[in-house]
């Protein structure tokens, strides 16, 4: 990672991804941590002055060489340090690769294999679960006296 990116990098904000497409849900192979060797949602750190929706866009091309969009919030995790925030990543268009540093290999695996896959951690097998059920909060659009905002509800 070049020193630049570290230093506008946000340490205590990350965000990762659920892709679905027929069937299937696209994972990576991490490199590194206490998630080495295990297969789990692609993601990372947000960047200063990024939006978590855009940070998913970013990662997610950046790791898989897939696009993606952010779709609906499928659950948020606080603790004292930092925030971390999962989305349902609607898939836009590219071909699974690996980035050949924080992954060793992207697959679309089927989500019955990924929910009963020893090499997928329990947090993984949760948020799959959670995109296939349908479940999560919505992007919500309401209006206060002079701006637009958005809400997942």
């Amino acid at each position: 990672m070049e020193t630049e990116e570290m230093n506008s990098t946000n340490w205590s904000q990350s965000v990762a991804g659920v892709c679905l497409k027929d069937g299937k849900v696209l994972l990576a192979r991490h490199t590194y941590g206490s998630g080495k060797g295990k297969l789990i949602i692609p993601g990372g750190y947000v960047r200063f002055g990024e939006l978590p929706e855009e940070t998913l866009v970013r990662e997610y091309l950046e790791e898989t060489g897939v696009k993606v969009r952010a779709g609906r919030l499928l659950g948020i995790r606080f603790n004292e340090k930092d925030w971390y925030v999962v989305f349902a990543a609607e898939y836009v268009e590219g071909v699974e690769r690996s980035d050949g540093d924080e992954n060793s290999e992207v697959v679309w695996m089927d989500i019955d294999d990924t929910l009963h896959d020893d090499a997928v951690p329990g947090l993984t097998k949760a948020l799959v679960e959670c995109a296939r059920k349908g479940s999560g909060f919505h992007l919500t659009p309401y209006q206060t006296d002079k701006v637009r905002n958005e809400l997942y509800a």
